[in-house]
């Protein structure tokens, strides 16, 4: 297999440099602005309510007073804080969000002012390695800023944020390794030249399977948003944080929400190269949609169908309990990813000894191995009790409302024993003394 080809800076300059990281930073604040705009309509569609539809045409321009109004807000630091650290946590997840992009291609090379340059602002060898250090970088905004407020449901949040950040960073990076043998290498652009045949969901299935659930879990959304659960610790380690030092933080997970979209894209789908159906009709009229600026509008098209999933998972699904979350990185995400990387370096290893051809064997083992994760995540609902069944049985048990130690509500079916003090007070017997002071009275 022959080395991906790698994009080509040679010709860049200094103002090159200079208008990509300009349009980085400008595009990134739009997006959120946009995205904040697109989520509320889009979850209003799904509950049959309008949602912001005043301000501007179809309420677009709603996101811009919201900002403003952020960033006129009181702003305050606590006494007791650790004010260094306080301050600086929230600017730590804005600038890693704001990094991560630097290495991402939004479109092949094209000429900008004369001179022939990648849509990408750099690249390296080993930029999936900068990628998941500055993901990893950026959790230590949330678990510095809750620590550094010395209060009692931050640090709650932040400590969250940690348990999850080894958890699902794990499962992931373990799923972005088989990537990486595949592909023969760890550059950004050569991943997607590497697709220029066939995308990678294709030939790692079960990989991208483990990045999908790690993605909601590393952008602290529903269903995996308990750093922020709102019903148990208020809004997690950004509780203590107003105005703009809240506002980065609010800006961060949005940018987040970005980039993982973006990697979903690049490592799976082809990144901003145009599908084999598309390819084929572009030939027809004797075009190309991977030339020129076109493809940075596939590049985008993909990202935001990540961002409508984002959107709709949020509007669909309910939190998950901490333990079950616990559970499914543990005893689900990583060891499905463990045993894929086995496979995969498996038949490299085959082909090594006795060559085959390692993408048929990986698709077909890849089709497979993601239907018997599939199956194993969502079960077989044919076995399952039906409501009705599960009501009989809860009123048959003895329900004292903890679970496993855990003060938990009832469910459907099940009632809470009555008080020890309603209890005392039906047991209770007045003796004939009191009741003759009681008459006396």
């Amino acid at each position: 297999m022959a080395s991906p080809a790698v994009a080509d800076f040679s010709q860049d300059t200094w103002w090159i440099w200079v208008i990509k990281a300009v349009f980085i930073v400008v595009f990134l604040i739009f997006s959120v602005i946009f995205a904040l705009w697109f989520e509320r309509r889009l979850i209003a569609r799904m509950q049959n309510r309008l949602g912001p539809n005043t301000v501007g045409p179809f309420g677009l321009l709603q996101s811009f007073p919201d900002a403003i109004k952020l960033l006129f807000k009181e702003d305050f630091f606590l006494k007791g804080a650790d004010k260094v650290v306080y301050f600086i946590a929230p600017a730590v997840s804005a600038l890693c969000a704001f990094t991560l992009m630097a290495v991402i291609p939004m479109g092949p090379s094209v000429s900008m002012f004369g001179h022939v340059t990648p849509l990408q602002l750099a690249d390296s060898p080993v930029a999936m390695l900068f990628v998941l250090a500055v993901a990893a970088l950026g959790e230590y905004g949330l678990v510095l800023g809750g620590w550094s407020a010395k209060s009692t449901l931050p640090l709650y949040g932040s400590v969250r944020s940690a348990t999850q950040m080894i958890s699902y960073e794990l499962a992931q990076g373990l799923s972005l390794v088989t990537i990486f043998v595949v592909n023969q290498t760890m550059a950004t652009s050569g991943i997607i030249s590497s697709q220029q045949s066939l995308w990678n969901i294709f030939i790692l299935a079960p990989a991208f399977l483990v990045y999908f659930v790690t993605m909601f879990g590393e952008a602290n959304r529903l269903p995996f948003d308990l750093p922020e659960a709102e019903g148990e610790i208020v809004a997690g380690p950004h509780v203590e944080y107003s105005s703009m030092k809240f506002g980065w933080y609010y800006l961060s997970e949005y940018i987040n929400m970005l980039n993982l979209s973006m990697l979903a894209t690049t490592l799976f789908f082809g990144g901003w190269r145009a599908g084999p159906l598309v390819t084929w009709i572009y030939s027809l009229w004797g075009g190309d949609p991977n030339v020129g600026w076109i493809p940075m509008l596939w590049f985008i098209f993909k990202v935001w169908v990540f961002m409508a999933v984002f959107v709709w998972v949020r509007g669909t699904a309910l939190r998950f309990r901490y333990d079950q979350f616990m559970k499914l990185g543990w005893k689900g995400l990583i060891p499905s990813a463990l045993i894929w990387l086995s496979i995969v370096m498996i038949v490299i290893g085959v082909n090594m000894v006795y060559p085959i051809n390692v993408t048929n064997v990986l698709v077909i083992l890849s089709t497979g191995f993601a239907l018997i994760m599939l199956i194993w995540a969502l079960g077989d609902d044919s076995v399952k009790p039906t409501q009705a069944e599960l009501i009989a049985a809860r009123e048959r048990e003895d329900f004292d409302g903890f679970e496993n130690g855990y003060p938990v509500p009832p469910l459907p079916g099940q009632h809470l024993p009555p008080s020890p003090r309603v209890q005392r007070k039906v047991a209770y017997v007045p003796s004939p003394s009191e009741t003759e002071e009681t008459e006396n009275v």
